[in-house]
Order: structure tokens, then sequence, then C-alpha cells
């Protein structure tokens, strides 16, 4: 896994890339944040969709609800840039869709619009 910081101004978004899942657990989500805390000084991450294990996405395994929980209990912001139309499962589309229109957790088609929602989300 490599990190990256994209900093505008005080907002700092820890980019993250590697090969393979880097969050498939509520545990490596917990590690994710320390690391991106610790390393980078962000509270901000984005990764791209490849990283995530694809059963976040099956919304009755409960493991998005339990991840972001996290997330929001440590004041931790995310970004996953990736193709979702995919996904056959109307409650995943409103799921995106609510999120997408919040300020913690964004799901979208592309890199610079995701470092945009995150800067832009304080």
């Amino acid at each position: 896994m490599n990190m990256t910081i994209d900093q505008r101004g005080t907002s700092r978004v820890a980019i993250i890339e590697g090969d393979g899942v880097v969050i498939g657990s509520v545990q490596e989500a917990l590690d994710l944040m320390a690391d991106a805390s610790y390393n980078g000084d962000a509270h901000k991450l984005l990764l791209d969709k490849a990283n995530v294990a694809e059963d976040f996405f099956e919304l009755r395994t409960k493991l998005a609800g339990d991840i972001l929980q996290k997330f929001t209990n440590y004041g931790v912001k995310i970004a996953i840039v990736g193709d979702f139309g995919g996904y056959d499962s109307k409650s995943l589309r409103d799921f995106i869709y609510e999120c997408n229109q919040g300020k913690r957790f964004f799901f979208l088609a592309d890199r610079a619009e995701a470092l945009d929602a995150l800067h832009a989300a304080d």
C-alpha cells in the first residue's frame, strides 16, 4: 500500500493506492484510519473501489454500515472512486445516492471529483 497526501490549504487527503483489497474488514478500516492520521496527519481518505472488499457493496453483509460507522465515530471522511453502475441492487444505488448528498462519504467516478468533494467537506 502507498499513501500520498493531497493538500489544499489546511485540508489534507490521504490518497491510498495498492494492489488488491486494502479494506476488507472493520479492523483494516481502523488500521487505515490510524495510519493516515499518524503518518499523514490526514482525516480524509481517497481510495479506489478495487481496494475495497466486494462484500462492502453487498449491503446485507452489513460490512459497509459497520465500517462507515467507524469512520463517523472517528470523524474521518472517505471517497471511494470507481464505476458503481454494474450493481443491480436498488438498495445500494439508494445508499450511494444518499452518501453523495452528505459531507462524509462519497462514491464518485473520478479522482478529481473525489478530491474536490473531500477538500470541500470540512
